[in-house]
């Protein structure tokens, strides 16, 4: 499948079905892991919010909590529930439901703030997105080794600006931060709620990635189980998610088998369009010495 028709996918994806002012629901694409991937629940349940706003307001706030994984091979549910309604503020709770199970919980803020005061961190250098190679001769040999990655639905490109896991681990290397320049594979509609989802879905990519090149380690190679617990995402900015924009994350903090990954979004100007924070179970289990019982 080309990227064009993954990206045909993803938006498909988005366009829930309503079934009454506050249900929706939504379809899994042809590709998936062994659970629902939470960006696209993240995705479609931020579009659910979205839609049953009375008046447009921009997201302010998502915060999601994940509570048990979805099956690929039934449709999800999304109930809406309507904290509030003003002209300036909104507030959502989307709860993410399969066979009548429980599976996320989302809260998602609106806000129309006007202008005020504005500042907001450095970006790392900024070059140019098209002379780094594509995710695809990241992948080139590599299709056994992280298979996940390589069968998976690519409707966003992805230009690492810095080795990924899986290379950075053959040179015997580690990296503190993983930075991806990332835009829609295709034209995206005039449309700020899909501009937005696209990012929330690409920001459940990378952002764990940090905790374990910090250490010297990558998906594949080592063995590894990480699962997302909750995820959170600030719109600071109105975004195109059809333009290039950078995503740059690290790892504050890894204990108790749980790892926090913090991200920022820029755009090709050095703008902060989003701040990510993602908190995941992260374990490690190093292979046993040659000749060990």
């Amino acid at each position: 499948m080309s990227p064009h028709a993954d990206f045909d996918e993803l938006l498909a994806i988005l366009q829930l079905d309503q079934l009454d002012e506050n249900t929706f629901t939504g379809a899994h694409p042809s590709k998936n892991p062994v659970r629902t991937f939470g960006g696209q629940m993240m995705a479609q349940a931020f579009v659910a919010a979205g839609r049953s706003l009375t008046h447009p307001i921009p997201p302010s706030a998502l915060s999601v909590h994940f509570i048990a994984g979805g099956d690929p091979e039934l449709d999800l549910e999304f109930q809406v529930v309507r904290l509030r309604d003003e002209r300036r503020f909104a507030n959502r709770r989307v709860d993410v439901v399969q066979k009548g199970q429980l599976l996320t919980t989302a809260m998602v803020s609106y806000l129309a703030g006007g202008r005020g005061l504005e500042h907001g961190v450095q970006p790392p250098p900024l070059g140019d997105p098209l002379t780094v190679p594509p995710i695809d001769d990241l992948l080139r040999g590599y299709e056994d080794v992280v298979p996940h990655f390589a069968n998976a639905l690519r409707p966003i490109e992805w230009r690492y600006t810095n080795d990924p896991a899986w290379i950075m681990r053959d040179k015997g290397e580690r990296l503190e931060h993983n930075r991806v320049w990332m835009k829609a594979q295709g034209d995206m509609p005039d449309d700020p709620v899909l501009h937005a989802a696209a990012l929330v879905y690409s920001s459940d990519t990378t952002v764990l990635d940090s905790i374990i090149t910090t250490h010297g380690l990558s998906w594949g190679h080592d063995r590894i189980f990480a699962v997302t617990t909750n995820h959170s995402v600030w719109f600071h900015r109105p975004l195109r998610f059809d333009d290039w924009v950078l995503y740059s994350t690290s790892s504050p903090v890894a204990a108790e088998s749980r790892g926090l990954g913090t991200g920022h979004f820029f755009d090709r100007s050095g703008a902060l369009l989003a701040t990510v924070v993602q908190e995941g179970i992260v374990k490690y289990f190093p292979a046993r010495p040659t000749g060990s019982v």
